[in-house]
Order: structure tokens, then C-alpha cells, then sequence
């Protein structure tokens, strides 16, 4: 199978002055699919390419650019009000991901779209938290009680909240894996490394070797790979600006060590090379070798990698690509929990929460 035309482009933009009409037809409905038309037109704009493109497809990128300033001003707005509602805790209220990325002003934050903001705090403080929030207008979703047992007491975080009014939702995080996985990334070293936003009292960050870290475990320990190759470009952007940093390259593989994230850190650095060709020190992918799985499970991985990276679009993959986005969705939740709690999970979500709501 031939390189994705959307792969293509965001390996060397200054593909965009060569291609046909149809080409820019498939290239904005693979974007469009993989949740990069934004990221798309940032980096034609970034190239001084966007005067390349032709009439037609410049339109669908103008519009994307509407929306994405758009979004932009509702996470600034948004960001602000739960600012607002977690102050009385008196605790740094640390952004994680898009959040962190769009306020921080990173190149990883250029025309990254995503639907909800997540944030980290002490697990001692999860319960003045949602207060605070709810009194804001935030409310709990998920009210079955087997899900609200399966986050307050397994999972990494609260309940997914939504504000009533404008409806933007909020994850509440108080450590990036769940307490049920094999790995246990301690979180307060996250918090003790993490970094105040210069002119955001109150708003900090992961420091940048853990805000890599934590975006390879997004990626490639979970089961949702529906956005995986704008995933992986956060990755290939987050090394870019990092790796022209000193000592950033140099301390990545001791501090995944550290906090148990050797494995996903393997895996960042392998698929960001092969798909994206980020440059990467070999050196550091020598220390990085250290997470590698061994044998046969390499191979599955990198067969299962190689389909669920690429768009989500009938032109990349097609069968094979459904069903390894099917076996990372289990592997997924076989990470999270061990095998008799995920017995149990799946054995309640198939037969017995679809019970519970049917109505009487």
C-alpha cells in the first residue's frame, strides 16, 4: 500500500505545489478524517505554501481556519472559568494535552482541535474539586453506578463532567494511568516537575520530558486510535521543539524509566521515525530500546501500528485497518485492568448496563 497522500504532506509540506485537483480531494477527506484540517492548513501557512493551493481546496482550508480560531477562543474562555471555579483549593491546576499545548503556545498546539480539557490534581483533592466545579456549572456524567464505581474507584480520574449551559467537557485527572494498570507513573513526581505558564497564574504544565511521556502513553497505551495519526504529529511536534532544547534529549529515556513509561516511550520514538521521520538521536533510540517487547509480540505490534496510524479513511487500510484498530481497542482495556476485573467490566457494559437502560 502507497504512502497516504495526508502522510505525505505532513512529512514534506512542499508536496502541496505538485498535486492534481483529485489529489487535494482525497488529501482534505483524509485530513477531515484524521481531525488534521486545521493542523493541515498551519503547516502549509508555516511553509509560506498556502498561495500553492488551489481555489477549491484553499475554501475548505479557510473554513477550517475559522473554526480552529474559533475553538482556540473557547479554550482560552473555558480554561479561564475552571481557573475560576478551582481557586478556593489554592492548588496548581496543571493542563494536560491540547489544553496544554494551545496555552502554552506550542507548535503542537497550531490547529490541534479536540473536544474536551483535561486537568491533573492530588487525588486528595478530587472530592473539593468537583464540588467547586459543580457549584461552577459543571455536572457528573455517567450516572449508572457501575460506571461511577468503575472511575471514582479503578480509574485515573473523575467522572467526565459537562458544563450545563455551554456544554464543554472536563476530565479531572489524578494521575495519567489507571490505579488498576501494571505500570504506575507516580504522580507526584509529575506534579513536582510540572512548570507554571508565564502569565496564567494558577495554570501549569508537565514539564517537557513528562508532557512527551504523557502524550506516548495516550497514544499507545490506550485503545482509541480514531485520531492516532494526529496523536503521533503531537509527538513529532512536541521533539521538534524540545530536541532543539539542551538536555532534553539526554535525560527522556532515564525519566521514562523512572516513571515506568519505557514501553510507550519505545514505541513513540520507533512510529515518530518511521512515519514521520523525526529526528531523533540515535543514541536516544538505543537508550530507548531498553522498552522494546520481545519476539513475536514486536511483530504484532508493528503490524497492528502500521494500519491503526495511519488515517481513518476507506483509502488506508480498509479491512486490515478495522481490525487492528479492533486489537488495540482490546489491548487497551487489557492494560487498564487485570483479567478478572476486566471480566467483569466487559461481562457488565455487554449484559447488564444495556439492561439497566431500557426503559420500564
Amino acid at each position: 500500500m502507497s504512502m497516504p497522500l495526508l502522510l505525505q504532506l505532513l512529512r514534506d509540506p512542499r508536496i502541496a505545489a505538485r498535486l492534481a485537483p483529485g489529489d487535494w480531494d482525497l488529501l482534505l477527506r483524509q485530513a477531515a478524517n484524521a481531525g488534521m484540517g486545521a493542523t493541515v492548513l498551519a503547516l502549509l501557512e508555516d511553509g509560506g505554501l498556502l498561495d500553492t493551493v488551489p481555489s477549491a481546496p484553499r475554501a475548505h482550508l479557510e473554513w477550517w481556519r475559522v473554526a480552529a480560531e474559533r475553538h482556540a477562543c473557547a479554550v482560552r474562555f473555558e480554561v479561564a472559568r475552571i481557573r475560576e471555579a478551582l481557586d478556593e483549593l489554592q492548588l496548581p491546576v496543571i493542563l494536560l494535552k491540547g489544553a496544554a499545548y494551545a496555552l502554552a503556545e506550542l507548535p503542537a498546539g497550531r490547529g490541534r482541535v479536540f473536544s474536551d480539557i483535561d486537568i491533573l490534581l492530588p487525588k486528595a483533592a478530587m472530592g473539593k474539586a468537583e464540588a467547586a466545579l459543580m457549584l461552577h456549572g459543571w455536572a457528573t456524567t455517567h450516572h449508572d453506578a457501575y460506571d461511577q464505581r468503575y472511575y471514582r474507584q479503578w480509574m485515573h480520574e473523575l467522572p467526565p463532567m459537562i458544563h450545563m449551559h455551554r456544554g464543554n467537557a472536563i476530565d479531572v485527572h489524578h494521575a495519567i494511568l489507571p490505579e488498576t494498570a501494571p505500570a504506575r507513573p507516580d504522580p507526584a513526581k509529575l506534579r513536582a516537575a510540572a512548570v507554571a505558564l508565564p502569565g496564567e497564574p494558577g495554570l501549569w504544565t508537565l514539564c517537557p520530558h513528562d508532557m512527551f511521556l504523557h502524550s506516548a502513553v495516550h497514544l499507545f497505551w490506550g485503545g482509541e486510535f480514531n485520531h492516532g495519526l494526529r496523536d503521533l504529529f503531537d509527538l513529532h511536534r512536541l521533539a521538534l521543539h524540545f530536541g532543539a532544547r539542551p538536555g532534553f534529549w539526554d535525560g527522556l529515556a532515564a525519566r521514562a524509566a523512572e516513571l515506568e513509561l519505557a514501553r510507550p516511550l519505545f514505541y513513540a520514538l520507533r512510529w515518530c521515525v518511521r512515519l514521520l521521520d523525526t529526528p531523533v538521536p540515535p543514541a536516544v533510540l538505543a537508550q530507548a530500546a531498553g522498552g522494546r517487547p520481545k519476539g513475536a509480540l514486536m511483530v504484532l505490534m508493528d503490524a497492528l501500528f502500521a494500519r491503526a496510524l495511519l488515517p481513518l479513511h476507506p483509502s488506508c487500510g480498509g479491512r486490515a485497518a478495522a481490525l487492528a484498530h479492533f486489537a488495540l481497542y482490546v489491548r487497551g482495556n487489557w492494560l487498564r485492568m487485570p483479567p478478572l476485573l476486566l471480566s467483569r467490566h466487559l461481562f457488565h457494559k455487554a449484559f447488564l448496563s444495556p439492561k439497566a437502560a431500557e426503559p420500564v
